[in-house]
């Protein structure tokens, strides 16, 4: 199986509308990509086999007034068939580069306590300061 890395760029919306299923929560709406890729400190790699989007990792640099720029890591998705191949590893790596391209020192992300794949995923992913760490989240709707 041939599997291409690649980061989107502005402009590379029309890649992501052949996309296999479970790679994205929902169905991905061209507004929101093209937004989210013209947007700065917003990136997304994805992975493509035979023309066809098969995983995704989006991540967010935030840059702060006191400490060192960071790279969050919001999105990683792969196609339920090509799981366990090494594509999410792949995809993480090259965030990584993107986060180092743009002076971040440090990246994160999380993940659900009982996610287990995804925490085996991460695990691997262990740099010398990479652990889990507890974290308490609150969610807020902004809307109606």
């Amino acid at each position: 199986m041939n599997v291409e890395i690649r980061r989107l760029h502005p402009g590379d919306d029309a890649l992501v509308m052949r996309v296999a299923d479970d790679v994205f929560d929902e169905p991905v709406r061209p507004d929101r990509l093209a937004a989210y890729l013209a947007a700065p400190g917003h990136s997304m790699i994805v992975a493509i086999v035979d023309q066809t989007v098969v995983g995704q990792c989006a991540a967010v640099i935030h840059r702060h007034p006191d400490k060192v720029s960071e790279l969050y890591i919001d999105e990683v998705g792969v196609a339920p068939p090509f799981q366990r191949q090494g594509i999410a590893r792949k995809m993480l790596d090259a965030m990584f580069a993107v986060g180092r391209e743009h002076g971040c020192e440090e990246a994160w992300v999380g993940t659900e306590p009982d996610n287990e794949p995804a925490r085996a995923l991460y695990e691997t992913r262990r740099e010398p300061h990479g652990k889990a760490e507890d974290f308490v989240m609150y969610v807020y709707r902004l809307g109606d």
